[in-house]
This record gives structure tokens, C-alpha cells and sequence, in this order.
């Protein structure tokens, strides 16, 4: 069966996922005994047997949780592990233009020819996943993008790019959760900040810092847009015991770290624990997808929170 692009969007906002208007253009299963005809299908709720399976799964990890004389290597090693990540990995991501023009479509247009003097910062480069798009596209004489990554071996892969341009780029190592901005970008001179798969690296008490950080560099209007792992996504629910740090933080098998999100914390990082005012939720939103695969029969539940924040 050929696939087709994704065209519109699988995130509902959490406060209407009943909405019909958010789930057009979505793959929707509304015949059960339909569920193999298609690889995949947009706001899918679990069933009763599905939540059974995730309490226990979670009760498993809390009572096998990660040795507490191991537990010091995963926070003071961090970045070691995803150097070993980028490595081992290196080029090995997908560019997907066509799902960020979908999710954030506030990225391209400031690639319109028109758009004005336009700073981004991708916070989380890896190899370049949102910075190498956006210059692909750009039309813009006065668009520039920063991309930075506390890995110094991303920083390296997205340096050594054929596609990466000095005069509309600069990717350099830093750390979110440091004590300060970045040397390149002065306070309040950004206009996105982007978060994708970057605070489910953190441990939770890394958060204030971060947001203090995001806040400092945005300017006043400025937007953040997020897109992290969900509570109870398949990913968290398939580990295996002596993985578990602590509540929703986990450890890979590679030593990465990684934690899972409610709406509900999302929304309070960005409005009750920031400098205030804070942020106006433009959307906070949930992405619930079964996956299938029809040759064995398996159904996979993914969970993927996502979010647009605009600085007060």
C-alpha cells in the first residue's frame, strides 16, 4: 500500500479532544475490527485492558528501579552518554520538513522573503534537525539560526554539514540548565525558541533554570514550540527493570536519560514557574497515535505532548 505525507496535523488540545474541527485530516478508527488495514491511526484512547497493562508496567518499574550505587553516573555523566549517542548515530536522523511545516508552521514563515530580521535557536540540535531545514527553505536575507546542543560531538556533526552556511548559522555546545545564556545571543533578542525532544533530557530540578533561560532570551512576544514524550507513551511503558531513576525518569540502554510529561506540568513550567507574567498558552496539546504492525498483529500506543508559548 503506498503511503502518502502526513497532511494536517495529530495533536489535539487537551482541552478539547472531543473537538471534530482538530481532528480533520486525521486518520480516525472508527471500525475496530478495522484496526489492521492501515499502519497507523490519530486519537486513539486506550481501553480498559490498555491502562490495566500500563498501571502494571509502571508498578514493575517503581519496584526495580535503577541501583541507587549506580544512579550518580546517569547526572554527572550526561553528556558523555549522548556524545556516544552522536557517535554511534551521527547522520543517522530524519529531516522531516514536512512534519515541522505541519506542527510549527511559525518556523517557515520566518523564511518568507518578506518576514524581517528573524532569530530561532534550536535548543537540542542533534544533527541539525530543525536548523537544516529551515535554511533550505530560507528565502530570507535576514533570517539567522542558532543551534546548540550540550553533546560536542552534535555540535561537530552539524559544523562538518555541507549545509551548514556561517553567515545564516552558528551551532555551538551549551547546556540549557546552565547558569547562564549563551555568549552569542544577547538577552530578549529571540524570536522561536525550539524545544523538540530537549526537556525529557533533563532531571526535573534542571527545569527552573532552563525556563529562567528561555525566558531571559526571548523576546517579548517571542514563541517557544515544544514537542516531548507523553505519559504512559510506549516508551516508557517497554522498559525494562532497573531503568528507573525516579517518578517518569528514566535511563536508555545507551545511558541517556529521559522523562515523561503530563499537559498539566507543561502548563505549569510555562505560566507558574517562570519570571512573571510568563507565557501565553497558544496550545497545549496532546498527540495520541496507534501504531500497528500488521505482520505480527501488534498495537503500539505513542504519546507525544506538544506545546506554543508565547513570552508576556
Amino acid at each position: 500500500m503506498a503511503t502518502t505525507k502526513k497532511q494536517a496535523s495529530s495533536a489535539l488540545e487537551v482541552d478539547n479532544v472531543d473537538s471534530e474541527k482538530g481532528k480533520f485530516g486525521s486518520r480516525l478508527l472508527n471500525d475496530p475490527n478495522a484496526i489492521f488495514e492501515h499502519n497507523a491511526w490519530d486519537h486513539v484512547e486506550w481501553d480498559d485492558e490498555q491502562e490495566q497493562y500500563a498501571q502494571s508496567q509502571i508498578a514493575r518499574h517503581q519496584n526495580n528501579p535503577v541501583p541507587q550505587e549506580d544512579q550518580a553516573k546517569y547526572y554527572e555523566q550526561a553528556p558523555e552518554y549522548w556524545n556516544k549517542f552522536y557517535e554511534k548515530n551521527e547522520n543517522r536522523f530524519f529531516k522531516d520538513r514536512n512534519w515541522l511545516s505541519i506542527e510549527f508552521p511559525e518556523l517557515f514563515q520566518c523564511t518568507l522573503p518578506d518576514a524581517g530580521p528573524k532569530r530561532i535557536l534550536e535548543v537540542g540540535c542533534g544533527a541539525g534537525n530543525t536548523l537544516f531545514p529551515l535554511l533550505q527553505e530560507n528565502q530570507n536575507p535576514d533570517l539567522f539560526v542558532y543551534g546548540a546542543d550540550f553533546s560536542s560531538t552534535a555540535v561537530d556533526v552539524v559544523r562538518k554539514s555541507e549545509l551548514y552556511d556561517t553567515t545564516k548559522a552558528n551551532a555551538f555546545v551549551w547546556d540549557l540548565a546552565s547558569s547562564e545564556i549563551p555568549s552569542a545571543i544577547q538577552p530578549e533578542s529571540l524570536d522561536i525558541i525550539v524545544l523538540i525532544f530537549v526537556f525529557s533530557a533533563l532531571a526535573p530540578e534542571q527545569w527552573d533554570q532552563a525556563l529562567l533561560n528561555i525566558h531571559k532570551m526571548l523576546k517579548p512576544g517571542g514563541m517557544v514550540v515544544f514537542r516531548d514524550y507523553g505519559r504512559h507513551d510506549l516508551a516508557q511503558l517497554r522498559f525494562k527493570d532497573g531503568r528507573l531513576l525516579r517518578d517518569n525518569f528514566y535511563i536508555r540502554g545507551d545511558g541517556t536519560r529521559v522523562y515523561f510529561f503530563t499537559s498539566e506540568e507543561i502548563a505549569s513550567m510555562f505560566t507558574t514557574r517562570v519570571p512573571q507574567p510568563g507565557f501565553a498558552i497558544e496550545q497545549n496539546a496532546v498527540d495520541r497515535r496507534l501504531i500497528v504492525n500488521r505482520k505480527k498483529q501488534l498495537k503500539m500506543y505513542r504519546i507525544w505532548m506538544q506545546g506554543k508559548f508565547r513570552k508576556l
